[in-house]
């Protein structure tokens, strides 16, 4: 794959972390984004799903972005977290991200508002046209947006020249399939789901967009060039021994598991903005548990 259209192989999708007081601690960002560039990360999403980007302001955002980007200094892709239900909202945050320098766009499918394909097609149509230069992640996750993005408008979406790549979050490894058949050699498909990653490489994917490589990431990493290179048995391995984490960290809505495991190895990137609130006492045990199988506590 050419350098335009090519991410990386393990993605994080970052948490923003918070003081005590609820503002975000811009000094904690910086220092896990330099974590995350050395243990396993090719790239980091900056303000997607994982990042609370719902409850963050645009300001918050573009300072995160510009942080991250400082703190990353080339060793690894920043990509923005610019996606939104309005189409002309995600066209001026995307604007402002490409201005600040940054590697990509990650574009979600619209959520609520519930447009049919062809509304999808134009929204991402236009985004990416007016933005020409900056390469533009898709991202489909029905189960947060209430609505699939099939692979025929992927596939359209697909020969747009700065649309390089899917997040294909539908867990639907047939879909998988039908991209990675009908779209340019050069589009990547990343696996959302990190339990998934192996199986969609299978059909196609070129790696994972993560949340467990916030704990995990060398090992991710080890599992991919392991399959790369032929050694399948070793990659299997790797994926069932780290598949209790993978499933743990989402035995709640999704960044609430992932912060509860950064606070308890220590990283203190606070708590969550509300609607979301902290993981109950007996699911951070259970998840305690399974970290400390793995000696990550």
């Amino acid at each position: 794959m050419s350098e335009t259209t090519y991410f990386g192989r393990v993605i994080t999708a970052m948490v923003t972390p918070f003081t005590v007081e609820g503002q975000v601690n811009y000094a904690l960002v910086e220092k896990l984004a330099d974590y995350l560039v050395t243990h396993g990360s090719d790239g980091i999403v900056v303000c997607g799903t994982t990042g609370e980007s719902p409850t963050l302001s645009w300001q918050e955002e573009y300072e995160l972005f510009s942080i991250v980007k400082k703190a990353v200094n080339g060793r690894g892709k920043v990509i923005a977290g610019t996606g939104s239900n309005s189409t002309s909202e995600a066209i001026e945050a995307t604007q402002q991200a490409a201005k600040l320098g940054l590697d990509g766009s990650l574009q979600v499918v619209p959520y609520y508002n519930k447009p049919p394909q062809e509304g999808l097609y134009e929204h991402f149509l236009t985004i990416a046209k007016a933005c020409p230069d900056l390469p533009v992640m898709l991202y489909n996750i029905p189960g947060r947006t209430g609505q699939n993005m099939t692979p025929e408008t992927i596939i359209k979406l697909a020969a747009v020249d700065n649309i390089v790549a899917v997040k294909e979050a539908s867990g639907n490894l047939e879909q998988t399939c039908k991209i990675y058949c009908h779209t340019p050699e050069n589009f990547a498909i990343y696996s959302g789901d990190d339990f998934l990653t192996l199986p969609l490489m299978t059909c196609g994917a070129v790696g994972v967009v993560s949340v467990a490589s916030h704990l995990v990431g060398e090992e991710i990493q080890g599992m991919i060039q392991a399959l790369l290179t032929g050694d399948a048995a070793k990659a299997i391995k790797i994926n069932l021994k780290l598949f209790p984490l993978f499933k743990g960290l989402f035995c709640a809505t999704n960044p609430i598991p992932i912060k509860a495991a950064l606070n308890l190895v220590g990283w203190e990137v606070g708590g969550l903005r509300s609607p979301l609130c902290s993981l109950s006492p007996e699911l951070e045990e259970g998840l305690a548990k399974i970290m400390q199988e793995l000696a990550l506590i």
